[in-house]
C-alpha cells in the first residue's frame, strides 16, 4: 500500500520546516578599533594581522609622530591612519575618538606594541554585546602575564592604583589594562580629556562615577616588541606614576562631591 505524500511523515517534517519560521539573524554591531601608536613599524603589522575575521571591525591606527615607517605599514595593513603630532597616550586616544565613524557602536583600545592578545577582542566585547555591560577591562592579573611582560615597577604601580581607586572612590578594579571596550555612547559621555598617561585610570574612574556597567575579562599578556617607551626607563616610570597618582587624586579627592557610587564587576 503507498502511502498518501500529503500525510507521509517526510512531507509532514517539510511541512513543518516551511511553515517555520527563518532562522534570526544577529546583527553585528559595528566596532572601530583605536591603536596608539608610536614608531611601532614591527610589530603593527602582528597586531592588525591577528584581529579576527568575520567582525565588522574598523582599524583606526593613531601614528603619535613616529619616526619611522609606522604609517605605511598600518596602511598596507588595511587600517585607516590618523597623525597626532602631541605627543601622550591620551592625545592619540582622544584623536582617535574624534576620528571614529558615525556608525560605530564599540569602540575598542588596543595597544601596538603586541603585548596584547587581539584575538581575544570577541571575549573582551562579549559583555557588551550581550547587553551585561557598558564598559569592559581586559584584565591581565586574571589571565596571568608571559614572564617579564610587565616589569616590577609597573605590576606595582598598577596595584597601587587599584588599591588607592576602591579605597578613595570605591572603584572595584583589578588592573589598569589598555586593552578595553566600552559602547560610543558612554564613551562620549565621559567627557575625556587626558592627554597623557592619566588616560586609562581618568576612564575608569569616571565610567564608575556615571554609574555605567562595568565587566572585567581576563586577557594574556605578553613580551612587547621592541623596547617600552614608559616603564622601559626610569624617568618614563616616574612621570607615568606621578599622573596616575595625580589623576586618582583629583578625581578621589578634590571632586569627591556629586561622586556616583560605582557598580559591580561582572563576568
Amino acid at each position: 500500500m503507498t502511502a498518501n505524500p500529503a500525510t507521509s511523515p517526510a512531507s509532514g517534517e517539510r511541512a513543518a520546516q516551511a511553515a517555520a519560521p527563518p532562522p534570526r539573524c544577529e546583527r553585528v554591531p559595528q566596532i572601530a578599533i583605536i591603536i596608539p601608536a608610536l614608531d611601532e613599524e614591527r610589530s603593527l603589522p602582528l597586531v592588525l594581522g591577528a584581529l579576527p575575521e568575520g567582525l565588522a571591525a574598523m582599524a583606526i591606527v593613531v601614528d603619535n609622530g613616529s619616526r619611522d615607517r609606522t604609517a605605511e605599514v598600518a596602511r598596507a595593513a588595511g587600517a585607516r591612519v590618523i597623525r597626532e603630532e602631541r605627543r601622550g597616550y591620551g592625545a592619540a586616544c582622544l584623536a582617535g575618538i574624534a576620528a571614529l565613524p558615525a556608525g560605530a557602536e564599540i569602540v575598542v583600545f588596543l595597544d601596538a606594541d603586541w603585548s596584547d592578545h587581539p584575538e581575544q577582542l570577541p571575549e573582551v566585547i562579549a559583555p557588551i554585546v550581550e547587553g551585561r555591560a557598558d564598559f569592559v577591562i581586559g584584565s591581565r592579573r586574571n589571565a596571568g602575564c608571559e614572564p617579564g611582560a610587565m616589569l616590577p615597577q609597573a605590576v606595582f604601580g598598577n596595584r597601587l592604583a587599584v588599591f588607592l581607586m576602591r579605597v578613595l572612590l570605591g572603584c572595584r578594579y583589578t588592573d589598569l589594562g589598555p586593552f578595553r571596550a566600552i559602547r560610543a555612547g558612554a564613551l562620549r559621555s565621559l567627557g575625556m580629556v587626558d592627554r597623557d598617561f592619566g588616560w586609562t585610570v581618568e576612564m575608569q574612574i569616571k565610567a564608575a562615577r556615571r554609574g555605567l556597567r562595568i565587566a572585567e575579562v581576563p586577557v594574556r599578556y605578553r613580551r612587547r616588541v621592541g623596547h617600552s617607551k614608559i616603564t622601559g626607563t626610569l624617568a618614563g616610570t616616574l612621570r607615568a606614576g606621578y599622573k596616575i597618582l595625580a589623576t586618582i587624586f583629583r578625581y578621589g579627592v578634590l571632586q569627591r562631591n556629586g561622586a556616583a557610587p560605582a557598580r559591580g564587576r561582572g563576568g
